[in-house]
């Protein structure tokens, strides 16, 4: 009587509609997949291909394959196909006869097939093409729709398909088509888990006084004083064969030790196991505690003990939502963790390939373990792309990132039809049943952008009321109703940004989260950062091109000049080379050559981004989170990400290592003013000294002053705020302004600041020396310079992730950097004799001939 699954990954081919030219394609796969797999395409992602690789798009494809069934299997009471992604309309057949009809790749799909079975069966599947629907598809009368996002095409909208397949201003045009993710048979007689929902109350005793106990001991102490009552609903698909059945809930710890298990009749429609744990093991996001897994799991028996169908499940125990309580300067939006306010720190998450089959759990995994090294305590998935796999979500709780979770809407107006109404309502069932138990899930938001769209990007002027009206429809009405039914522990938020909805000031600096882009779009200087004082900065970013071994991957030498064909093919966002060599003017001096370009217009990226988290983290409390624009790419391509296709980080990357580490300084100049801060992300008070110098570019120093003070936990304070102008005299243009922090556990750090843009400074060519040893499998490589060394760049032939890079050298001191065996990125041995050969170093004034 048990489930039975019959996986259907095998055997698959695929031709052109009326074609007799079949291609083999592994599934989960697509027609891009296929056509490169068998070798009957060029790389779409090479020079100008993408052009021609999206007009085989233009064309429909059948998918099919043979399986067999046994005779037992073919005898249960249910066979249905479950497809878990099909990308995006298509019709299902089994044996030739219409089993079911697609239309949503956001949806898990079930359709009944017993009638239809055999014990030999083909299984075909007819894929239309998304290009040809949205071209061809006629709107509304009264509500016809003429926006279309930057990069994209128009009607992308139309179609519940992830939005940026169609091209995006990072991304390409490649609306690929077909098995995106698993589909299989199950058979079964009776008895299969339709729902499970697992809810979580804490209460707690007291609460020890944050600052006075270390880190460590504080979570013991919250976690003493705790005790979760944890409900686990569970919902049996109704079936008139469930007599004498009953439902096992087995809750284990994070050790593996059963902690209880709950045996309860079925007598209605859903049955609910309570359980109590005192003092958890509570889980905590990446800077703050560990993150212990208990795992449910739920089994359906029957009388014989046979068990028909079981789920497992891996949770976190927590308190995790949104506080927007009103405060001194409005209200507040702050990430609260088992009772704790969070500065949230990370980036904005997009798919990280066009081609989807193409996205594997190593991918995801270093993409998730880069964020942590960065120092990421969350991330948001981003409403134009897709709800990531169970993968995702399972190494986010593991590691202790927090997902700002986007519904798949954004940038763009939609008519809410009954059957799109119908449509995206089972979508987030689907997705919010799939996804709600996991530790890390912090928000759901309704979409991405299009409050303030229809605000002040002009949409309101050139699109019916009756749309406007639809948005309030779907998303402060339809969504959070479903959303709230489905996950009534998860914060649900309209939009982003958002001040709450209703139009009303979407992008008020005093409440809710904001998006800024006056830096990069507006060409303001990274110094206007510091005007805003944004509850919640949700988005902002700077471009940079990917350094140049990814280039090398989609152009020939030729092409390397940013405003050649491919060049420009590979960005995106209209006149962004020109922003790039805009900003570069006004910071930097030109660059000689096209690497010494690729080179400043990362640092450029990395000192734009820093620009805004130091001032945001310095005024925390008011500013309870930074998510900067982007984390990744999905192809080679110039863009704001701080990580490139290959996984190579940026310099920005190496920056928000530094920048968003749980103790950090910051420093600003004005004039011949400095500005130094300090932030405590940490649970307990930390004792600091600041040693503030100004040195010349030879490394002597002026002026020396240690400051001596303790900064609480959870806070941030401004150290020093002085004049130097006594001290720089005339040398304005051959000093700076070093700051070293020392904090009470040792960890040090150094911060530099020039008091005129770079391109005016009177920078030496240093000497950097180094040496590279190895021990017990790290690389170590020490360096030094003889002057003032801003922005060290270091490379070698094999890509590593180094412990530091894009580093200032500020004295005479050596520096160490490490490379671990697990961060060379093709997982291959690597020696220091590898490493001494083929190391690179640049310097901002190796850019330069004068």
């Amino acid at each position: 009587m048990t489930m039975e699954r019959v996986n259907l990954q095998e055997d698959w081919r695929f031709a052109e509609v009326n074609s007799d030219e079949w291609t083999p394609v592994s599934v989960p796969g697509t027609v891009l997949s296929g056509l490169l797999e068998a070798g009957k395409m060029q790389d779409p992602y090479y020079r100008e291909n993408e052009y021609e690789a999206r007009e085989l798009l233009a064309k429909d494809y059948v998918f099919e394959t043979d399986f067999c069934i046994s005779e037992e299997q073919l005898n249960k009471k249910h066979c249905v196909l479950v497809c878990e992604g099909l990308d995006t309309l298509a019709d299902v057949y089994v044996n030739e006869k219409l089993v079911g009809k697609v239309d949503n790749m956001h949806r898990t799909w079930r359709f009944d097939c017993k009638d239809a079975l055999q014990k030999e069966n083909h299984l075909r599947i007819y894929f239309h093409s998304a290009l040809t629907y949205i071209r061809e598809h006629e709107a509304t009368p009264g509500k016809e729709i003429t926006y279309e996002p930057t990069g994209g095409i128009l009607g992308n909208q139309y179609i519940r398909k992830a939005h940026s397949m169609f091209g995006w201003d990072w991304g390409a045009q490649l609306p690929d088509i077909g098995i995106w993710r698993d589909l299989y048979l199950e058979c079964y007689n009776a008895g299969r888990i339709e729902d499970v929902v697992i809810c979580q109350k804490h209460t707690w005793k007291e609460r020890p006084q944050m600052g006075e106990l270390s880190q460590e001991e504080y979570i013991e102490a919250v976690e003493q004083s705790d005790t979760v009552s944890l409900s686990v609903e569970v919902k049996p698909e109704q079936d008139t064969n469930l007599e004498n059945t009953k439902v096992i809930v087995t809750l284990t710890d994070p050790k593996g030790v059963q902690l209880e298990q709950v045996v309860l009749p079925i007598i209605k429609e859903a049955v609910c196991a309570e359980i109590l744990v005192a003092q958890p093991k509570l889980w905590w996001c990446n800077g703050l505690g560990d993150q212990p897994l208990y795992k449910v799991q739920v089994s359906l028996v029957d009388n014989n003990q046979c068990v028909l169908d079981s789920k497992e499940y891996s949770i976190g125990l927590r308190e995790l939502t949104v506080s927007t309580k009103k405060d001194e300067w409005g209200n507040e939006f702050a990430f609260v963790i088992n009772g704790i306010h969070i500065f949230s720190m990370g980036a904005d998450y997009i798919p990280e390939d066009c081609i989807y089959p193409w996205i594997t759990k190593e991918r995801i995994e270093a993409l998730i373990r880069s964020s942590v090294k960065a120092n990421y305590n969350m991330l948001r998935v981003w409403g134009g792309g897709y709800y990531p796999s169970d993968t995702f979500y399972d190494l986010c709780d593991q590691y202790g990132l927090i997902v700002w979770q986007d519904l798949m809407y954004a940038c763009n107006v939609y008519d809410f039809t009954e059957e799109f109404e119908k449509n995206i309502c089972q979508e987030t069932v689907d997705n919010v049943r799939r996804l709600r138990h996991h530790a890390s899930l912090g928000l759901w938001c309704g979409n991405n952008e299009l409050e303030s769209a229809w605000d002040h990007w002009g949409i309101s002027e050139t699109h019916s009321p009756l749309l406007k009206g639809d948005y309030i429809k779907q998303f402060e009405y339809v969504l959070p109703k479903v959303t709230k039914e489905e996950d009534s522990n998860t914060f649900y938020w309209p939009s982003s940004p958002s001040s709450g909805g209703c139009f009303d000031k979407p992008d008020d600096h005093d409440r809710g989260d904001c998006h800024y882009w006056d830096v990069w779009h507006g060409m303001k200087p990274f110094s206007d950062y510091r005007s805003h004082y944004f509850r919640f900065c949700s988005e902002f970013g700077f471009q940079s091109f990917p350094e140049r071994k990814t280039i090398d991957t989609f152009a020939l030498p030729q092409d390397c000049n940013i405003f050649s064909p491919v060049m420009e093919s590979h960005q995106k966002n209209g006149t962004a080379n020109g922003k790039i060599l805009y900003y570069i003017s006004e910071n930097f001096r030109y660059p000689k050559d096209f690497d010494s370009l690729v080179y400043v217009s990362q640092v450029l990226q990395g000192i734009a981004i820093k620009a805004g988290v130091d001032h945001w983290r310095a005024n925390r409390g008011r500013c309870m989170g930074a998510l900067y624009w982007q984390l990744n790419d999905n192809w080679p391509v110039a863009s704001w990400a701080s990580i490139d296709y290959f996984g190579r980080w940026k310099a920005l990357h190496y920056m928000a290592a530094r920048f968003f580490a749980p103790k950090a300084g910051y420093i600003y100049t004005e004039g011949t003013k400095a500005v130094i801060s300090a932030a405590n992300e940490t649970l307990e008070n930390q004792s600091l000294n600041v040693t503030v110098r100004i040195r010349d570019v030879e490394l002597n120093v002026l002026f020396e002053e240690t400051v001596e003070t303790t900064v609480k936990a959870q806070s941030s304070i401004h150290v020093l705020e002085r004049d130097f102008a006594d001290v720089i005299g005339s040398k304005k243009r051959r000093v700076f302004a070093e700051a070293v922090y020392t904090w009470q556990d040792g960890t040090t750090s150094t911060e530099a600041e020039s008091f005129v843009p770079y391109k005016h400074m009177d920078l030496l060519q240093p000497q950097i020396e180094t040496s590279v040893t190895e021990k017990d499998g790290t690389i170590e490589i020490q360096i030094s310079a003889d002057c003032f060394a801003p922005f060290v760049w270091l490379e070698t032939e094999e890509d590593v992730i180094f412990s530091d890079n894009c580093f200032d050298l500020t004295s005479e001191e050596t520096k160490t950097i490490y490379i671990q065996k697990e961060d060379v990125l093709s997982g291959k041995a690597l020696s220091a004799d590898n490493v001494r050969k083929t190391l690179k170093i640049r310097s901002l004034r190796d850019t330069y001939e004068q």
